[in-house]
């Protein structure tokens, strides 16, 4: 990142702290943290007896549910179900496939974007941070799970848009946003299929919650087919649950006690208002598939699966708001994101810069609703790592040194 970025973040995630802290106070919302503490330790500690009733309900549902051990069989199974809908929709452009898509941090887990430029299809990023960034083309990696630009200015959005679209907008918020709004509606209407992530998946219920302020997520579960992908973290077991989550969730990502829209899919689109009787295929979706992902999760401690991906470990990571997106594997997940690489990726990937950056300070901890103690997993995980001999190269000469030279020069 550059200097200039990093500190246009710092003041934007300064201004989002300002907003977070005193609502982080008020007795509501202690009171709604201490219930969806609850409700995340449970579900994680249950979550294969979750695993196996959210396949029931999702089947009485009538929605399809796919297991995805890792990320290849992940996006072996979204090819799969892209290729059947193109190839029996006579309206999809064969030459020229459209899919919008809203912001996930799982789809992006799984390499997503490079997935359909390997197969020549288009992706429509309907969230506003995420279409700039896609845009931007260049050194595009988001820096915050739910707000993915936090690092541009008005300045540096205005630029991208003009030169990306042929404009020639003033620095000012509303134009721009009007500007890649329109340009993201013409191109949906060319697309067929819609792809999501799930803030939380109510198992007793087979019913998906997706959070979202820009209303963009009801565009994308309108279309033909709907694919939803989310970590088998996201399991609880009731609507109530999820709902709990979304709401501590959004207080501690936008410093705003409720987001403008939740919205609940517990499958396909269906009226039953000619003479009750029921009939499928209105105005919504036709068919909804979700791939539920472990990719290292069932190996995972608890800990690290408590997390509600607010993103305030990162706004007051004291690393973080020096260095930017350069802490490591997933860094604008922070801390969390360092440690659960340990488990989604391959050990070496446990070994980067990101592992070492941490200085232990707690202060992530501190400011997570649901008190994910980042600090003490990275320091087992150094352990972890020195015993298992993925010591970083530096180490590994300094440690040398020492042996063979009494010194670590």
């Amino acid at each position: 990142m550059k200097e200039e970025e990093i500190e246009s973040m710092r003041k934007i995630f300064s201004n989002l702290k300002d907003k977070i802290e005193p609502l982080s106070k008020s007795p509501k919302i202690q009171a709604l943290q201490k219930r969806v503490i609850d409700i995340r330790k449970d579900a994680i500690k249950n979550n294969k007896e979750l695993l196996e009733t959210v396949q029931k309900t999702f089947k009485e549902n009538d929605i399809d549910c796919f297991l995805a051990a890792d990320d290849e069989e992940a996006r072996g199974i979204i090819m799969d179900l892209i290729n059947e809908e193109i190839e029996s929709n006579e309206k999809i452009d064969k030459d020229k496939v459209y899919i919008s898509k809203s912001k996930s941090n799982t789809l992006r887990e799984i390499n997503f974007l490079d997935l359909m430029d390997k197969n020549k299809i288009n992706v429509i990023e309907t969230d506003l941070g995420d279409r700039i960034l896609q845009l931007k083309k260049e050194d595009n990696d988001p820096v915050h799970p739910t707000g993915p630009a936090s690092h541009l200015t008005v300045s540096d959005i205005a630029d991208i848009v003009n030169e990306s679209m042929g404009l020639d907008l003033e620095a000012v918020p509303r134009p721009i946003m009007e500007a890649v709004r329109e340009d993201v509606l013409k191109l949906m209407h060319k697309s067929y299929i819609g792809i999501s992530g799930s803030n939380s998946i109510a198992a007793e219920d087979g019913a998906i919650l997706m959070v979202h302020n820009e209303g963009n997520i009801s565009f994308v579960q309108s279309k033909k087919l709907h694919i939803i992908v989310a970590g088998i973290d996201k399991l609880v077991p009731f609507i109530e649950d999820s709902v709990s989550i979304a709401k501590l969730e959004t207080a501690y990502a936008t410093g705003k006690p409720l987001t403008s829209y939740m919205n609940i899919v517990s499958g396909p689109s269906k009226t039953a208002d000619i003479e009750k009787k029921l009939l499928k295929n209105m105005y919504g979706a036709e068919k909804v598939a979700v791939i539920l992902l472990d990719n290292g999760r069932s190996k995972a401690i608890d800990e690290c699966l408590w997390c509600i991906g607010c993103g305030n470990c990162v706004v007051s990571c004291p690393v973080y708001n020096i260095v930017g997106n350069e802490y490591g594997y997933s860094s604008y997940l922070g801390g969390r994101g360092v440690a659960l690489s340990r488990y989604l990726k391959d050990n070496e990937v446990s070994v980067d810069s990101g592992l070492y950056m941490c200085t232990l300070c707690g202060i992530c901890t501190e400011n997570c609703p649901v008190l994910t103690p980042t600090y003490e997993i990275i320091e087992d995980l150094r352990n972890d790592t020195q015993k298992e001999g993925l010591s970083r190269e530096q180490h590994k000469s300094i440690r040398d040194n020492i042996k063979d030279n009494g010194s670590p020069y």
